[in-house]
């Protein structure tokens, strides 16, 4: 059976396919209300690319000069690679998600043989406006319907709040996870895998506990703090903690600010404020508002250094990065940017760990 982590490590490595005797429904982006999803009754798995792969079929319907690792991910649609996939919901989290959302529902009219899921985008805007509220509740309770289509559950207010409950444990969970990666008791691709392992919420839950009460190693290196393009892989990850240091904390949505805002309240309506309120993520929260939690949360985490890593065609990143430096001066803490990075991998000219 093995040790809880080595359990996570391998849900986390065998994601796609799904398990078998589920309604599977892809998710793009982390927008999409996975509460919802498993309300109806299915298992939400988000899609995450695949570096080093040939994305010429994505290039053909998206261009190059789209995030990398949107080709990667409609590439890996087109040629099968995720196993089983019921259906796909895409979220406006940034444009490549929005341009991956077109293709997929195009190629579904244009080209059926291929064989590609029904698609539905789930827009959420991130406004603090009241009338944004609404029409972030207006989307989400389109998305129900489609949902109770999809899947032939009724998403009663019982069952909306079980599921909000759940997740938000497992978001409790993934904090508490966090406090162990900063007491270096987990490696940053560890962590990385622990967050993304893909399996049904409740079991996912219980692996986490019996992770949290489990003996684990204490590693040692220098504690970087990772800001910038997010990492739907532990590529870059790996490289750096195979020079030495250690990723203690990231202000990615594949990574800690997955668990940085709960629901609190078991409701739709406080669903929609989670996801309108979610971030601050570089696509969708001002360059004050990323300065100010980059800064908190590398100091929280007792960062020695500060890299923000930038992906080819990611082009909100750069525009944060002289406040985010600004931002660590009182924490004394440095920062440097890798900019134009090839996706999953970090091209180190200058070795500054160690």
């Amino acid at each position: 059976m093995g040790t809880p982590l080595e359990r996570l490590l391998d849900h986390y490595e065998q994601r796609y396919p799904a398990a078998s005797g589920e309604f599977v429904i892809g998710c793009v982006g982390q927008d999409v209300p996975v509460e919802l999803v498993t309300a109806a009754g299915a298992l939400p798995v988000r899609l995450a690319g695949r570096p080093g792969m040939d994305v010429t079929p994505g290039e053909t319907y998206l261009g190059r000069g789209v995030d990398p690792s949107a080709l990667s991910v409609l590439t890996r649609l087109l040629t099968g690679e995720y196993g089983r996939l019921d259906r796909l919901l895409v979220s406006r989290d940034c444009e490549a998600s929005l341009r991956l959302f077109y293709a997929v529902r195009e190629l579904r009219r244009l080209e059926p043989g291929l064989g590609l899921p029904e698609t539905h985008l789930v827009d959420v805007l991130h406004l603090p406006h009241w009338t944004t509220t609404r029409y972030v509740g207006s989307r989400f309770a389109e998305l129900v319907a489609v949902l109770e289509r999809w899947t032939g559950t009724r998403l009663t207010a019982p069952r909306i709040a079980s599921a909000i409950m759940l997740h938000d444990a497992r978001r409790d969970l993934w904090r508490a996870v966090s406090a162990l990666r900063r007491d270096l008791r987990l490696t940053g691709v560890q962590a990385l895998a622990v967050f993304g392992a893909v399996l049904p919420v409740t079991e996912h839950n219980r692996l986490l506990r019996a992770l949290l009460r489990s003996d684990l190693d204490v590693h040692t290196g220098r504690r970087i703090f990772l800001t910038g393009s997010s990492h739907d892989n532990p590529e870059v990850y790996r490289s750096l903690e195979e020079l030495g240091s250690v990723v203690v904390g990231e202000d990615h949505d594949w990574g800690d600010l997955l668990a940085t805002r709960l629901v609190g309240e078991p409701t739709l309506a406080a669903l929609v404020e989670r996801y309108q309120y979610n971030g601050p993520t570089a696509a969708r929260a001002s360059i004050a508002a990323r300065a100010a939690h980059t800064a908190q949360a590398a100091a929280d985490c007792g960062a020695e250094l500060v890299l923000s890593y930038v992906r080819r065609n990611d082009d909100a990143p750069p525009w944060d990065f002289p406040a985010q430096k600004e931002a660590l001066r009182p924490h004394g803490i440095p920062a440097v940017m890798f900019d134009r990075q090839d996706y999953g991998s970090i091209h180190l000219a200058e070795v500054f760990v160690g």
